[in-house]
């Protein structure tokens, strides 16, 4: 893994997903949380996507999105984060894939590539999901993923099958979403 230098700044991208306890609303606060993490700057969201839960049992539909964010944090105090933003929310890591109030995955951390015990960049399945693509695209069409694979590629192969884009008065606005970096 390559390891920035301090107060670099490195552009990640983070899946949105909730199917709980009014999901625009989880998703929502979310963003707003992440908006106001040290060192850090949203710069991009994506719309908002309504998809079929992946997971057992049945479940009520998710709410996905994605955004980008400049930060000085590394990979991991950002997870620490996101984490602490779930755990605000009311997640509860019980079962696997099982329905929850807020899920925050780190999808990209710069062209960093990692593989620890609790953390993997780029996240593991972000080229088998369409609710993480399509948001992806929403905010980057021209993404490059660390290994050369285009994101243009991926949607090209990829359906929206099981997956709806909310009306634009349910997404937010594709913009710079908070104060610069002090």
């Amino acid at each position: 893994m390559k390891t920035p230098s301090p107060n670099t700044t490195v552009q990640a991208y983070i899946a949105l997903g909730s199917n709980l306890s009014d999901p625009l609303s989880q998703v929502s606060s979310a963003v707003e949380q992440l908006k106001c993490l040290p060192n850090s700057r949203v710069t991009a969201l994506s719309a908002w996507y309504r998809s079929k839960a992946i997971g057992p049992g049945e479940q009520p539909d998710y709410i996905n999105g994605a955004l980008q964010l400049d930060t000085q944090l590394s990979p991991h105090q950002l997870l620490e984060h996101t984490q602490a933003i779930e755990a605000n929310h009311g997640r509860e890591r019980r079962i696997r894939w099982a329905a929850r109030t807020l899920d925050l995955d780190i999808l990209l951390f710069g062209d960093q590539t990692l593989d620890s015990d609790n953390l993997q960049i780029p996240h593991p399945r972000l080229t088998e999901r369409n609710f993480v693509l399509y948001p992806l695209a929403d905010i980057d069409p021209d993404m490059v993923f660390p290994d050369g694979t285009q994101l243009s590629t991926l949607i090209s192969q990829s359906s929206m099958s099981g997956l709806q884009r909310l009306a634009p008065e349910a997404t937010p606005p594709n913009l710079v979403l908070s104060e610069p970096m002090k």
